[in-house]
């Protein structure tokens, strides 16, 4: 009977238990820390549907880029190699108005030099491809910039009540304070976890928008050089991946 008491006194004087974890530091902050979280899924989300969807564009561009290497050259005129180009590609687009601008040119009376009229009209096509490669990287930045921020103001707000309540109970020891500061500091660390791969996003896809902005470049150089020789300067066109040969016949068997 003595060990039943004494179990059951035991039993009475332990501590209560602590429930901690996500959920329990979403609830502990209230709407705020919902609206916060709301926020931070909306930019992970937005990060990534902006680096899939400029990846595919930017390499669809580069993909485009092989025809002008095989085909666009090996025409007679530029006129005739902007019919070989894909439509509504960036390099068509770049060819088009290579070939407007020479006609005209041929119309305008006092518009000077063809050359660099030619090179006018292709360094300001090449800049509205450019800035539209580049649309959605702004956000991308902002994600990189400020989400850090709003999850520490989630921490700032979930360390605030969790002060309260310990002084609304009266207790400061290590097992009331510990538990919801580190709550809290969720908030900083979801914070974290949705810049880093906005930043990172945003220096891969800058890099790549540059390697296409120096093939941009050096085509459209290619084509003021093509135009101010009458067509005898050009690059030499890469040659079309040979055909397989079949593979030869078994001999017949005898």
């Amino acid at each position: 009977m003595n060990l039943y008491y004494l179990a059951a006194a035991a039993a009475d004087t332990e501590a209560p238990v602590n429930e901690f974890g996500f959920w329990k530091a979403m609830e502990e902050g209230g709407p705020v820390a919902w609206s916060i979280l709301a926020v931070m899924i909306i930019m992970s989300v937005g990060s990534f549907y902006i680096l899939f969807t400029k990846y595919f564009e930017q390499a669809k561009v580069m993909r485009q880029y092989k025809s002008v290497q095989t085909s666009f050259w090996r025409a007679a005129s530029l006129k005739e190699g902007a019919t070989k180009l894909e439509k509504n590609s960036a390099w068509r687009q770049l060819a088009d108005d290579a070939v407007t601008a020479q006609d005209h040119h041929s119309k305008m009376e006092g518009a000077g030099n063809e050359i660099h009229f030619v090179e006018e009209e292709l360094a300001h096509s090449q800049n509205t491809i450019n800035q539209a490669l580049s649309g959605g990287l702004s956000f991308l930045a902002s994600v990189g910039a400020t989400a850090p921020f709003i999850g520490l103001l989630g921490t700032v707000i979930g360390i605030y009540r969790a002060l309260i309540n310990i002084g609304i109970e009266g207790s400061a020891s290590i097992d009331k304070v510990a538990g919801p500061v580190g709550e809290a500091l969720i908030m900083t660390a979801i914070g974290l976890l949705v810049a880093v791969p906005a930043v990172l996003a945003f220096n891969w896809l800058q890099s790549r928008n540059r390697r296409i902005d120096a093939l941009m470049t050096d085509f459209s150089n290619n084509i003021v050089s093509y135009i101010g020789s009458n067509g005898t300067i050009k690059p030499t066109a890469a040659a079309a991946a040979p055909a397989k040969k079949p593979a030869p016949a078994a001999p017949a068997k005898k």
